[in-house]
């Protein structure tokens, strides 16, 4: 008896709530890409001429002067009162109760389906919701600035759990014998769906199916949103309101996923001359010249750009550790090029390095080099959700910019607020 209750109570909590969110014409409007992948000149661009465009609440800076510091606290000044007009002018409304939400992505044929909820904050302290990567402070604080002044999760935590037959069917089931609420393709040709969950014996039969069946969840994407409220819910101490023990999720069968590759580009070779850099790279690597650009089709393989050619890096056996963090690619090119060659010695901080989603493809690690901005742009096999599973189960961490998945879930859709 105590083995089963302990164990009940190790199992992943979740909760609907009350979302803010958009009146149905104005769905597709509303909805814009998560504030994290965009700068903010590119946001000014995606929402000019759009007014009901969300990006005037996650990067509120597109309102005020370009000299603007967009961590200034006139930027989340303007995040909340662009918040309260949403609201006012009646394009967001307040959902009448708690419910659940069903969120479907479609994107070049292959589709996904999460579950949109409040997971717990505790589970999130207590490692039931498993991270894999390390945050930076300074966008923590970005985000711990947004969630005070707003009073809002504007930003949706991705999460990933293991395949539960019943909550497959529970889910497919809904949106079978329904229809969406919204329901619209993005300028960037993913479609997006969503259904109300608010039933109460079906959101009574999710929370108990992830009580029980679900032993953890795992952070996709969206580590600096999730330990952001965490750390907003401990500043507020005691007077905490209600909604801050929760922080905004979707959660996805890890069958319905793909993680894309997560590339890298340098500004310089550390001193050294083209020949020099590649006759470096010879210890731990062999290397072939390619007359296109370089997608690595299996593990430990590598595409290098410099200098206006391509290269296939394999490393070598032996010249990297087999452990769960040892033997990913991301890994062996952080020891034995970034750290080892380039003196990169910590990628979350150093300003030498920036990194490039698979979205954008190879052409943009082309076009960062041949601009004079990079020196020299890497390409690498993607890792997998069983990596990422394992390396979060083991209680170590990827290396800072390791997954990228696709597609994005729009921001907008649904905001939880605190209070």
């Amino acid at each position: 008896m105590y083995l089963a209750t302990l164990t009940l109570f190790l199992m992943a909590v979740i909760s609907p709530f009350k979302a803010l969110r958009p009146a149905a014409e104005l769905a597709s409007k509303v909805a814009s890409k998560p504030y994290d992948v965009l700068s903010s000149k590119e946001a000014k661009t995606e929402a000019q001429g759009n007014s009901y465009s969300f990006l005037h609440i996650t990067k509120s800076e597109i309102d005020l002067p370009d000299s603007t510091d967009v961590h200034s606290a006139e930027v989340y000044q303007k995040a909340r009162q662009n918040l309260d007009a949403f609201v006012q002018r009646n394009i967001l409304f307040r959902e009448s109760k708690p419910c659940y939400y069903i969120y479907e992505l479609v994107m070049n044929g292959r589709s996904q389906t999460g579950l949109v909820c409040g997971s717990s904050l505790d589970d999130y302290e207590k490692d039931i919701v498993k991270k894999h990567e390390f945050t930076r402070p300074e966008k923590e604080q970005d985000r711990i600035n947004h969630i005070k002044t707003t009073g809002a999760h504007t930003g949706n935590v991705f999460l990933a759990y293991r395949n539960v037959e019943a909550i497959d069917a529970l889910v497919d089931q809904w949106k079978k014998d329904r229809n969406p609420v919204y329901s619209f393709l993005a300028d960037d040709g993913v479609q997006h769906s969503i259904w109300v969950v608010n039933d109460a014996s079906a959101i009574s039969h999710i929370t108990s199916l992830f009580e029980e069946e679900v032993p953890c969840t795992y952070i996709a994407d969206g580590h600096h949103r999730a330990a952001s409220a965490a750390r907003v819910r401990k500043e507020f101490g005691s007077k905490a309101p209600e909604g801050a023990d929760i922080f905004l999720t979707t959660l996805f069968p890890a069958g319905q996923l793909a993680i894309m590759d997560y590339n890298r580009v340098v500004k310089d070779l550390n001193g050294l001359s083209v020949e020099d850099f590649i006759q470096r790279l010879q210890q731990d690597f062999t290397i072939e010249p390619a007359d296109k650009a370089v997608m690595p089709s299996a593990l430990h393989e590598f595409g290098m750009f410099t200098h206006g050619n391509w290269y296939k890096l394999t490393a070598r056996p032996g010249t990297f550790s087999n452990d769960p963090i040892g033997i990913l690619d991301v890994t062996i090119l952080q020891n034995n090029v970034l750290d080892k060659i380039l003196g990169i010695k910590d990628p979350r901080t150093d300003s030498r390095i920036d990194f490039v989603g698979g979205i954008r493809g190879l052409s943009e690690l082309e076009k960062r080099v041949k601009s004079g901005e990079m020196a020299v742009a890497f390409s690498l096999h993607p890792v997998s959700i069983q990596q990422l599973f394992d390396i979060a189960d083991s209680g170590n961490v990827m290396p800072p910019k390791s997954t990228w998945f696709e597609p994005k879930l729009r921001d907008g859709l649904l905001t939880h607020l605190l209070d």
